[in-house]
């Protein structure tokens, strides 16, 4: 099929790179879809999603609604005549029969090996599994939640100490390519979908703030794990004296140590050494509220942790 006509639906960086990568290759949308404009930042001032910043640059249309239930908005679909819907991490669900106007149907481009990881979280999920590998699907969609059935799929392994920020920045570019790679085979219909295997089906959900509180009852390789998870949003966070708020951005798993789990154990230039559950965590860059990201060394030079019990 030559030069389609693409819907393209997305909203965050993860979909930018997806968007962005067919424009380079030549093939632009005839209209994005993408959330509202949001509060944003410590002024709480009105922002475009990145996806609608670019297609704004690039001239193309912008369609914004508030949900895909609205008969004016399905009428504005179907009048464009697309032969696919593309949709990465857009955030709105697409009832059946917004599925059902491409004439090819809608392709999912998702950042996990499906069927593991289905969900809004899978990047997450994947580091704090301890999972080695992780990848990206394009997958035809249903009604159901990332539960069609998958064209192609490519793996990449997830390096030691990879955050989820810098696990997701790859899969992004990992999906735009795969898309521009393989979007003309699947609309030829060279690619046969394949079913998941719902016996393998796992569930990435949304991750609330309070997930990212260190349980230091925990052991330091899952607490490792959360730390990176965490990291960039929302943050790994913990308590000195119950009241001040650190956030830790990096740490690395140490031999046990003979204390209370929660207990700070030796501060140097290391870092800070905390008994864990099982084993040790010496965390290496700190951040207290308002302040910026630190390495612990310098955290300790500032207020002595040693004998201290966090929470």
């Amino acid at each position: 099929m030559k030069d389609p006509r693409v819907i393209f639906a997305g909203t965050p960086e993860f979909a930018l790179a997806s968007l962005s990568a067919l424009v380079e290759a030549g093939i632009r949308p005839v209209a994005v879809l993408t959330q509202p404009d949001r509060p944003a930042g410590r002024g709480k001032r009105m922002t475009a999603s990145p996806v609608k910043q670019f297609a704004e640059e690039q001239g193309i249309p912008v369609m914004q609604p508030a949900t895909l239930r609205d008969e004016g908005v399905v009428a504005e679909l179907e009048a464009l005549k697309p032969d696919v819907m593309i949709v990465a991490a857009y955030g709105l669900i697409l009832p059946q029969n917004v599925l059902d106007i491409p004439a090819e149907g809608c392709i999912n481009v998702h950042a996990s090996l499906l069927p593991r990881w289905r969900g809004a979280a899978p990047v997450q999920a994947a580091i704090l599994a301890g999972d080695e590998t992780s990848g990206v699907c394009l997958m035809s969609m249903t009604a159901g939640l990332d539960c069609g059935p998958v064209f192609v799929a490519e793996s990449l392994a997830i390096a030691d100490g990879e955050t989820a920020g810098e696990l997701h920045d790859r899969l992004a570019r990992l999906g735009g390519e795969l898309l521009v790679a393989k979007l003309g085979g699947i609309l030829q219909r060279k690619f046969i979908a394949v079913p998941q295997d719902e016996s393998a089906a796992t569930y990435a959900g949304k991750i609330q703030k309070q997930d990212a509180r260190l349980d230091w009852s925990l052991s330091a390789g899952d607490l490792e794990r959360r730390i990176r998870a965490y990291n960039p949003v929302p943050g790994a966070f913990f308590f000195i004296n119950e009241s001040l708020r650190v956030k830790c951005w990096r740490a690395v798993c140490i031999a046990d140590l003979a204390a209370t789990p929660g207990m700070v154990v030796a501060s140097g230039p290391d870092g800070i050494d905390v008994a864990c559950g099982s084993g040790g965590l010496r965390l290496l860059e700190l951040q207290l509220p308002g302040k910026r990201r630190i390495q612990a060394r310098e955290f300790a030079n500032q207020l002595d942790l040693v004998g201290r019990e966090l929470s």
